[in-house]
């Protein structure tokens, strides 16, 4: 698949199939050219792609190869009234994606750990690595072809992958990562990130409009479609200027690009950081709450500027929570 945006509200391709029991290899040939096309299985035997030409024709094809298998399959055009509804499937896209996303960061920080952390690199050891990260740069630009509903573990892998890239160029590879250099705040810039804003998002928009960029306009984009404009000033989206960085995410890049340094801040950018990368580096205690909140805004509310206004009030009673807490422990 090329991995093209699906329509708004196109509905879904389901494919309901029967294999039999024997012989086990097919059933897991046929498990895998789903896999392959992106398709998430809804129910038992049921797998759904979003609906367009493309996806019909390879559902179409794996649909044959059931049948000439000695299976059943019929390709059914849906559209959800009870039970799951579009979001929901939509989110069944984008965790099965996530894992993909997840796994390929693992092997990531484990090739980061096998940097020398004195001296040069061997050349030949320097080369093996750099082919390894072509491989695993490869598996993540296949996994983003069929990220219809752009996951959200994306923008991570890709920073980690820039930062291992960066120091295998290097001709010393144990300077210092993460290097930051201090920016001037932008005044009235349009910020520009991918719609269906979730933790990381709405904590960077809160963040530049209330430390940043008082009078910052925010654009929502499908990251497929979107074509950047001379002046905007892109977050937490692939290639943007304020995107994650080895193991910071964006929330944590904003933070040191533009020297923000309130205390109040830390807490939640280490909350942020532990949500987003799902890595458990602060095992915060108010982690779980403060995930459900935004799991509730994102699910109650599709509108990106809801969310965001809705996630702005949660972010400024929260922030007024640490600063009084500091201030009392100070006192």
């Amino acid at each position: 698949m090329s991995g093209k945006e699906p329509p708004r509200d196109s509905g879904w391709l389901l494919l309901i199939h029967q294999i039999p029991p024997k012989p086990n290899y097919f059933r897991v040939k046929i498990w895998r050219h789903l896999q392959k096309l992106g398709a998430v299985a809804i129910k038992n035997s049921v797998y759904a792609l979003p609906s367009n030409e493309e996806a019909q024709e390879d559902l179409n094809w794996v649909l044959r190869e059931i049948v000439e298998g000695g299976g059943d399959a019929s390709l059914v055009e849906a559209r959800l009234i009870e039970g799951l509804n579009d979001e929901q499937v939509k989110e069944m896209f984008r965790a099965a994606r996530d894992a993909e996303y997840q796994a390929v960061g693992e092997e990531v920080r484990q090739l980061s750990r096998g940097l020398p952390r004195r001296g040069e690199m061997p050349e030949e050891k320097r080369r093996e690595m750099q082919g390894a990260v072509a491989r695993l740069q490869k598996r993540v630009a296949d996994i983003a072809a069929i990220d219809f509903f752009h996951a959200r573990s994306r923008e991570a892998v890709d920073g980690l992958l820039r930062e291992l890239d960066e120091r295998l160029a290097a001709r010393v590879p144990d300077k210092e990562p993460g290097t930051t250099v201090i920016m001037e705040k932008p005044r009235r810039a349009t910020w520009v990130t991918r719609t269906g804003i979730h933790v990381d998002r709405m904590a960077s928009a809160w963040l530049i409009r209330r430390f940043i960029d008082p009078e910052a306009k925010f654009k929502f984009v499908s990251a497929r479609e979107y074509r950047h404009q001379h002046g905007e000033l892109r977050f937490d989206m692939f290639d943007g200027e304020f995107t994650h960085q080895g193991e910071l995410c964006t929330f944590e890049v904003l933070l040191a690009r533009f020297e923000v340094t309130d205390a109040a801040l830390r807490p939640i950018a280490e909350i942020v950081h532990d949500i987003d990368l799902k890595d458990e580096k602060y095992g915060r205690t108010d982690n779980a709450g403060f995930e459900h909140l935004i799991n509730g805004i994102a699910m109650a509310h599709p509108e990106d500027s809801v969310r965001l206004q809705r996630a702005t009030a949660v972010l400024d009673d929260l922030y007024e929570y640490f600063k009084r807490k500091r201030r009392g422990a100070e006192g």
